[in-house]
């Protein structure tokens, strides 16, 4: 692959008002050309551009056309950088009128090389955030796709859509279905914005001539238009590719421009390396409906502020992932010490967690057309969570992981919709560590709070998630939790009910339809606050539950636990797949007598605070 640098621009603007600024604060640029400017960190706009295509397992040859005007300023450069001085080119214009326009630019350079590759090309001059984002994930995403790459990014929050190139990109495919140079306020909603940094197949080269011969008018001879024509027009598939990181200084800007987005860009390189990113994700009860939510069946399901896993995330030289002491332990007392540990815990800590995040995290990306800074980063993780009892303990550690890594590389909520987060987290588990699990727990680990969860099985299929509701947690009844001391793995539980239901047991099947009517129940008992009407369809969710599953497949911990709850009166079911039971008593003096009978039985026993994501936002 070729890289073809442009730096033809005849900055008129920025160059008049440097010359003429009477603070004498930029008296040492004056005559100095645009990329040649000081950038991010002090170093050259341009030198950024050169260290990042500086790579010969990447690029056979990299070409900067520039204009006679300032073809003596990029020789010295050359010199001074190792710059192949040949494959400086000159266009040969002097001023703004004379110019030839970018789209002829790159035709210089294609004809008097006699280029016959696939080409990247990249304006030199611009300005950039992100002084370390991956270009050879640009290039194997447009080595993966048939046909041309466009480099966009999200339009800073002061930016004006009318003041660039905006694409509208298929989210599913991620070809750019329309261009639009400079659209007026209400054409698109789109704030993706283009800028010079594409990739053409060298079949796609004949392009740029056909283009010329069409707009002999210089004016014309701008990418934007280019890509107009070639998209709206042509039809040629163009793909799009999302830098996580923001552009400026493109084409005529004056001095108060560079100025602002140098010291805007410079601030937030300075700010986000010392700053240490800590993000927690909730345990989860489920109040209704499960297990059907891997059955394409409805749920309702709570996070809760008791238990919580936690993962920091702090910028680093190398990538480091932080065994935790206790569930990732590498040291023992003894040999008898690590026997025990070992029979009662297993060997499946926390770290398998967040290195399969991290690898997901990288693959999405990659194949969602979005590139990555190569910066690296310490991962340490720390849980309350309690193992092995259902509350979701190993998808909260992915989804506070899945948080830091979207903080730190600048991924936000439309790169990642809430819904697509969910199943991610989902995948990771299932695909890559093979644990048994359903969208539940990843859906309200994701939006919090207290969440209506709908399966269906065509929603699903025609748009890839379910439908999901969260609502009102204001007056909720006060609803208890306890837990085995000493619990067995929570995976079990499902051993042989899914088999049945993928063979079409009409029982299951049946059950499962039976689960998603008790939720739409709970759904309107949550609307009215009927309490009382609540707590017997819980009792009726874990009977429904016992008949499909049987008493043995329960197990005898997880019915003791009901049996006990019951004796006093108290709704009860099971809030994930065993180990734990979540309930609700209307009468608070019995609730203290249950408390008292589980702790003496062995449980833990803990009264549920709820997590409300509205009320967090607010305080």
């Amino acid at each position: 692959m070729i890289c073809i640098l442009l730096v033809a621009g005849h900055g008129t603007i920025l160059e008049t008002q440097i010359k003429s600024d009477v603070t004498g604060l930029h008296a040492h640029l004056t005559g100095v050309p645009k990329a040649l400017l000081p950038g991010v960190g002090g170093k050259k706009i341009l030198d950024f551009w050169w260290e990042t295509v500086n790579t010969r397992q990447l690029f056979s040859e990299v070409y900067l056309v520039t204009n006679a005007d300032k073809y003596k300023h990029y020789e010295r450069w050359a010199t001074a950088n190792d710059f192949p001085v040949e494959n400086v080119v000159n266009d040969g214009s002097t001023t703004l009128d004379d110019r030839l326009g970018a789209v002829a630019d790159l035709e210089l350079a294609i004809q008097s090389r006699q280029l016959q590759d696939d080409i990247m090309v990249i304006a030199g001059d611009m300005l950039c955030a992100d002084q370390n984002f991956d270009i050879a994930q640009v290039i194997r995403f447009f080595r993966s796709k048939p046909g041309e790459l466009a480099i966009y990014y999200e339009l800073e929050s002061g930016e004006k859509s009318y003041t660039r190139g905006i694409v509208e990109v298929c989210p599913n495919t991620h070809r750019v279905m329309r261009f639009l140079e400079k659209p007026q306020e209400g054409i698109t909603a789109s704030r993706l914005a283009s800028v010079v940094f594409y990739c053409l197949r060298k079949e796609s080269l004949p392009y740029s001539s056909e283009f010329l011969i069409q707009h002999p008018n210089v004016n014309d001879r701008t990418f934007g238009k280019f890509w107009e024509w070639l998209i709206n027009e042509e039809k040629v598939p163009v793909y799009g590719m999302k830098l996580p990181t923001g552009f400026q200084l493109i084409g005529q800007v004056g001095l108060s421009d560079y100025t602002k987005w140098l010291a805007y860009y410079s601030s937030k390189q300075q700010l986000s390396p010392s700053k240490p990113i800590t993000c927690r994700s909730y345990a989860r009860v489920g109040l209704m409906g499960n297990p059907s939510d891997g059955f394409n069946g409805k749920t309702i399901a709570m996070s809760i502020a008791n238990f919580w896993a936690e993962v920091t995330l702090i910028e680093s030289q190398t990538l480091v992932l932080l065994p935790h002491p206790l569930n990732d332990p590498t040291e023992f007392g003894s040999l008898q010490d690590l026997f025990r540990i070992s029979r009662k815990e297993g060997y499946l800590g926390g770290l398998r967690l967040l290195q399969a995040t991290c690898k997901k995290f990288y693959q999405f990306c990659s194949e969602q057309g979005i590139a990555l800074s190569k910066q690296n980063f310490t991962l340490k993780y720390d849980t309350n969570i309690p193992r092995q009892v259902g509350l979701a303990g190993s998808s909260a550690i992915v989804s506070a992981t899945l948080k830091c890594l979207m903080k730190f590389y600048n991924i936000t909520d439309n790169d990642l919709p809430k819904p697509i987060r969910a199943n991610f987290i989902l995948n990771v588990e299932t695909d890559e560590l093979f644990i048994t699990a359903g969208l539940q727990d990843r859906v309200v680990q994701v939006y919090e709070g207290l969440v209506y969860m709908d399966f269906n099985k065509q929603l699903i299929n025609e748009r890839g998630y379910g439908e999901y509701i969260p609502l009102d947690m204001s007056n909720l009844p006060l609803f208890w939790l306890a837990y085995l001391g000493d619990p067995s793995d929570s995976g079990r539980i499902h051993s042989h009910v899914r088999q049945c239901w993928l063979n079409g047991d009409s029982a299951v099947v049946e059950a499962m339809k039976s689960f998603a009517e008790l939720t739409d129940q709970a759904r309107a008992a949550f609307q009215c606050k009927d309490w009382p009407r609540l707590a017997q369809l819980m009792d009726e969710n874990f009977e429904l539950r016992r008949s499909v599953y049987t008493d043995d497949c329960l197990g005898s911990g997880n019915l003791k636990m009901v049996q006990l709850a019951r004796a006093f009166g108290s709704a009860v079911k099971l809030p994930g797949s065993g180990g734990a039971v979540v309930g609700l008593c209307m009468d608070p003096e019995r609730l203290v007598e249950m408390k008292r009978a589980f702790q003496e039985a062995g449980c833990v026993f803990c009264l549920i605070v709820p997590y409300d994501p509205s009320v967090q936002s607010q305080g």
